[in-house]
């Protein structure tokens, strides 16, 4: 059977930057194997299968070649944009549902500079209890750094907005660009926190950061541009008080992929409550289709 797809880069105003995924209009009822052998075949780290329920309302299933994921947020974006343009919303529809494992997730259209913006609302966040020392002095070594690495002064902890993502801070944006990880220690080590991804965060500006995001658990070495543990590294940072805070929300903005050659940039807002606990997380950005053709699954 042939498939038509389209690969779109997610969080890029321009081909080959960004976080490549595969989108798919070839509904969610395929054998899982044909759905864990496609980002294989296509070259890319997870792809996304959409099917069309209502005119405003899609179920979407997101695939690593390992495993399932409940949420991936790039992948989101990639197919809101996809579906924005396949299904020719423009001027029709400025808001729609991804109906997903971890949830309804609402999704809002807008132009900025003439680019069209999808933005969405990630799965409410939650939060786990912070690792030990010897646990995070254990990942700091299979990331290729020691205890010097890190940040003092911000937090680090367990935080989930569509998967669960330990986030730890380093001193500087070089310090990150520095680390060689043992991947097959870091895959034990996220499988025994039972966390999707490591996430590794340095401070740029009071509302400006630098990530890296190492999923050797989910198959994938490292991420370019992710959205969910963003959206993460947002609510453990406001909820810490550490980004300014206006009107009950927070701002800020994540650089990522630019030790991989394919630079992103994640835009994410913070609502929260009086007591300055985060209650959403929405997250935004741009995407570009770069091919359309078919795929063989068996």
């Amino acid at each position: 059977m042939r498939l038509p797809y389209l690969l779109v880069d997610a969080f890029a105003e321009a081909p080959g930057s960004g976080n490549r995924a595969a989108v798919l209009f070839a509904g969610t009822a395929l054998e899982e194997s044909a759905m864990k052998a496609i980002p294989t075949s296509l070259g890319v780290n997870e792809a996304v299968f959409v099917s069309e329920e209502t005119d405003h309302e899609y179920r979407i299933r997101f695939f690593t070649a390992r495993r399932e994921l409940r949420f991936a947020g790039h992948a989101a974006i990639a197919a809101a944009i996809a579906i924005h343009k396949q299904r020719n919303l423009s001027g029709k529809k400025d808001r729609i549902v991804l109906k997903t494992i971890a949830g309804d997730v609402a999704v809002w259209y807008r132009l900025e500079s003439g680019a069209l913006i999808a933005v969405l609302r990630e799965p409410d966040p939650k939060f786990r209890e912070t690792p030990r020392w010897a646990t995070i002095s254990a990942i700091l070594e299979a990331l290729g750094g020691n205890e010097r690495y890190l940040h003092r002064g911000l937090p680090a902890g367990i935080a989930f907005s569509g998967l669960w993502s330990l986030l730890l801070p380093l001193v500087a944006p070089g310090l990150a660009d520095e680390l060689e990880p043992d991947y097959a220690k870091l895959a034990e080590l996220s499988d025994d926190l039972r966390v999707d991804t490591i996430h590794v965060y340095a401070p740029l500006g009071p509302r400006s950061y630098y990530a890296r995001d190492f999923a050797p658990s989910l198959g994938i070495s490292e991420d370019p541009v992710t959205a969910s543990a963003n959206g993460a590294l947002a609510a453990l940072l406001a909820r810490a008080g550490v980004v300014p805070r206006r009107e009950g929300s927070a701002e800020i903005r994540i650089y990522q992929g630019y030790s991989m050659g394919i630079p992103g940039r994640v835009n994410v807002k913070v609502e929260y409550s009086i007591s300055g606990e985060p209650l959403a997380v929405y997250v935004g950005g741009p995407a570009v289709i770069v091919k359309s053709g078919f795929v063989e699954v068996k």
